[in-house]
């Protein structure tokens, strides 16, 4: 019995001098030496893009006539006869941000936002010199803008194809927010992943920028970094990172960058003193879902769906009608509304482009012609209704709806407009759980044109089944 205890012992201590041998030998394998490489990597590509990241300080001046500091009809008696009127007071507003050094030739590319209103520029370098700089163009829909220095000697970051990005895929977030306030002109540098591709942003009402096509980071982009380069793992710049400002004025764990193959139209335009133009066709769009896709006999939800086609627009010149799914444009599958806007976007004006639609069931190619976009409003915005005048129709699905009189049209500003307004919208009903909202205005039931409340009595009663609803903020699936 003592023999087997001592040859277990010995086999136990032979067993055990092997699993530390085993984590010896792991300790120093190769899967943990590839780790330094990420550092290393970074660093590379903070030392080879870096030098040609700037801070940027803006300073905007504003006067104040004074009137604010003094009140009453003595004081306006005083300042008029005497002074001619009142004093004026000098207010002087700076701004920080970052840019990237594109060429040789000193211009810089950097975001709309970052130098709008500005009077004066001062960009500085990593290595301390300033330099007056010159706004060359900007472009308020892409938020990106052009700034010119004199003329340098320094190795520039090449662009990069923002198109072959990966999810998961490291990046690099460079910016230079402390050059003008640390009196350290050297960038900073983060580091993370992408983590989406193609997010959209909300518009806001009192722009006209179009955040619908941006790369989404983990990187972490602050306001002062704003402008500055997103650059892959060989050095080249993909993107321009845009800080979003967050409700606690920081960075909280998501960035956005634009893609730089949008940038580079635009930056070329501007260089060459052109005109910033973009393509457009003329329609109001909307994502597919799954309800949307089911209801086209669609096998996936891959697709956009043309809500509006603008009167006389190059869509309506080509036969492209409401209702319509755009499958692809030029054999590039249009998967969602913002994909379809950029690629128009980025196409030449007078260009030709063959879109593959889906018309009543059927497919079809229409041959486009790209015209230019003009600054317009949303065609899809309106205000938020409430309830109003008498006479709406009995309840159907769990909503009911009034004719747009010249009353209602006044009320709520509607112009040109047809159909019925939903004044009532019944919590926990088929249609408040379709997206119907009080407010929406209808213009066709099952792709029936609705002008009125007659119209729409007579397109519900021929329904049955899932009933797609048409109003101008986009189309509905309303189910039993």
């Amino acid at each position: 019995m003592r023999k087997n205890t001592n040859f277990l012992k010995k086999t136990l201590g032979v067993i055990a001098c092997f699993q530390l041998g085993a984590v010896a030998v792991m300790l120093t394998s190769p899967v943990h030496a590839e780790e330094p490489s990420l550092v290393h990597a970074v660093e590379t590509v903070a030392q080879k893009v870096g030098p040609s990241v700037v801070s940027i300080k803006t300073e905007q001046i504003q006067y104040d006539p004074g009137r604010a500091y003094y009140g009453g009809d003595l004081f306006d008696q005083f300042f008029g006869e005497f002074f001619g009127g009142y004093p004026r007071y000098e207010q002087r507003r700076q701004g920080l941000g970052s840019g990237v050094i594109v060429d040789n030739k000193g211009y810089i590319l950097t975001n709309e936002h970052v130098v709008r209103g500005a009077d004066t520029i001062t960009v500085m370098l990593p290595d301390g010199r300033a330099f007056e700089g010159e706004l060359r163009g900007t472009d308020s829909r892409s938020d990106l803008a052009v700034v010119k220095i004199p003329s340098l000697e320094m190795t520039i970051p090449p662009l990069g194809n923002s198109d072959d990005l990966k999810i998961g895929q490291w990046v690099v977030a460079i910016g230079n927010p402390f050059g003008h306030v640390l009196n350290d002109p050297q960038p900073t540098v983060t580091a993370g992943v992408v983590s989406a591709l193609h997010r959209a942003l909300p518009a806001s009402s009192r722009r006209d920028t179009d955040y619908s096509d941006l790369i989404q980071t983990d990187a972490a982009i602050n306001p002062g970094n704003s402008g500055g380069p997103l650059v892959n793992l060989n050095g080249e710049v993909i993107g321009i990172n845009v800080a979003i400002f967050s409700t606690s004025g920081g960075y909280q764990g998501i960035g956005f960058a634009i893609p730089i193959n949008y940038a580079k139209t635009i930056v070329d335009q501007i260089i060459k003193g052109k005109k910033v133009t973009q393509g457009w066709i003329g329609i109001s769009i909307q994502d597919l879902d799954y309800r949307l896709a089911q209801y086209f006999n669609l096998p996936s939800a891959e697709g956009v769906l043309v809500l509006k086609v603008l009167k006389d627009a190059p869509a309506e010149q080509a036969g492209l009608s409401d209702g319509d799914i755009i499958l692809s444009i030029n054999d590039v599958k249009m998967r969602t509304c913002a994909l379809l806007s950029k690629y128009i976007a980025n196409r030449d004006i007078g260009e030709t482009v063959q879109a593959r639609v889906l018309h009543k069931g059927e497919e079809k190619t229409l041959r486009i012609v790209i015209g230019e976009r003009a600054p317009l409003k949303d065609p899809l915005s309106q205000p938020s209704y409430p309830r109003t005048g008498p006479g709406p129709s009995p309840a159907w699905k769990g909503f009911e709806v009034q004719d747009i009189t010249e009353e209602v049209a006044e009320q709520f500003r509607l112009e040109n407009i047809t159909g019925v307004i939903i004044t009532r919208l019944h919590p926990g009903s088929p249609a408040h759980h379709a997206g119907i909202r009080e407010g929406d205005i209808i213009i066709a039931v099952n792709n029936q044109a609705v002008k009125n409340t007659e119209d729409f009595r007579q397109a519900v009663s021929r329904t049955s089944g899932n009933c797609l609803i048409q109003t101008l903020r986009g189309f509905f699936i309303i189910g039993n």
